[in-house]
């Protein structure tokens, strides 16, 4: 699915984490599948690559077709690993969770350079990923310099950061925290959710 490399100008052009950006209208998606076989600290089996928006069809979601697809027997797990230029957009990130609470078997983390908030609802779209189990923060110098090394034809060049690289990944890793820790106070405001957490 996709393919292995991208090209340089590409990866800067849509990886760069300014939080304000224009113009950046696909999102990019460098992916890992660890195929397990019962002992969840050896892989089976090892795939990666990347895929972009095309036919107005988000990343995203080619990746749960795709995945979806596969013959697995019960016992199998899977350990998906997502690195993306933007987080899910609200649609994405239901579909995203709803495949999750289907498929128990697959685990996924989820590393984003920015978060898409230019539709409504983008909060309750990464809180739902978060209830159903993923992993989602924001890349930093070390999710960017693998990504580089990984999913890039860098032509053996070492990865350098661009101007407030860290800066702009902690602004952006606030904003996440600031979301999802707004669902947990939810919770423990609700009663039902109150009593569950305390055993009652």
């Amino acid at each position: 699915l996709g393919r292995t490399y991208m090209d340089l100008r590409t990866f800067f052009y849509n990886f760069k984490n300014f939080p304000f950006t224009t113009g950046r209208n696909k999102t990019y998606l460098c992916y890992e599948v660890q195929l397990m076989n019962g002992d969840l600290r050896v892989p089976q089996n090892w795939i990666k690559g990347f895929l972009y928006n095309q036919l107005r069809r988000h990343a995203e979601l080619w990746f749960l077709e795709w995945i979806s697809s596969w013959q697995l027997y019960p016992g199998q797990h899977l350990r998906v690993t997502w690195f993306l230029s933007w987080s899910p957009c609200p649609y994405c990130a239901q579909e995203v969770a709803s495949f999750l609470q289907r498929n128990s078997h697959v685990s996924l983390n989820i590393f984003a350079a920015r978060i898409y908030d230019r539709l409504e609802g983008y909060e309750e779209g990464l809180r739902s990923l978060y209830d159903a189990g993923a992993d989602i923060d924001i890349m930093t110098y070390g999710e960017f310099e693998y990504c580089w090394r990984a999913f890039v034809d860098n032509q053996l060049l070492p990865f350098k950061p661009w101007y407030r690289l860290d800066e702009y990944s902690e602004f952006t890793s606030e904003q996440l925290q600031r979301i999802l820790q707004l669902m947990q106070l939810q919770e423990l405001t609700d009663p039902i959710s109150a009593s569950q957490t305390i055993g009652l």
